[in-house]
């Protein structure tokens, strides 16, 4: 596995693994009435890679599950980044 590839999965894994915490504090945030996440920085991690984390703490925190720009967003988000991974990695073939 090259050193590259390596990097790629620990960012992704990172990204993931905040969005889906920070979706979680917002959520907290919410109910308690404090200062909150803005939406742009909510929808900005699922953006820069991380659409699994975000999708999986709108469902397990129950949160933004209202929002349009949400429940259609993120899983659009989501699939345009699984077809450009899956274009990169079979580009040879399908191109």
């Amino acid at each position: 596995m090259s050193i590259l590839f390596r990097l790629v999965l620990s960012y992704l894994f990172g990204i993931n693994v905040v969005a889906f915490v920070l979706y979680g504090i917002d959520k907290l945030k919410a109910r308690k009435s404090k200062w909150r996440i803005s939406e742009a920085t909510l929808i900005g991690l699922a953006v820069a890679g991380g659409s699994v984390g975000a999708w999986c703490g709108m469902k397990v925190w129950h949160h933004k599950t209202l929002h349009k720009k949400f429940f259609i967003g993120i899983p659009v988000i989501l699939l345009l980044q699984v077809v450009a991974v899956f274009c990169i990695c079979f580009r040879d073939t399908l191109f």
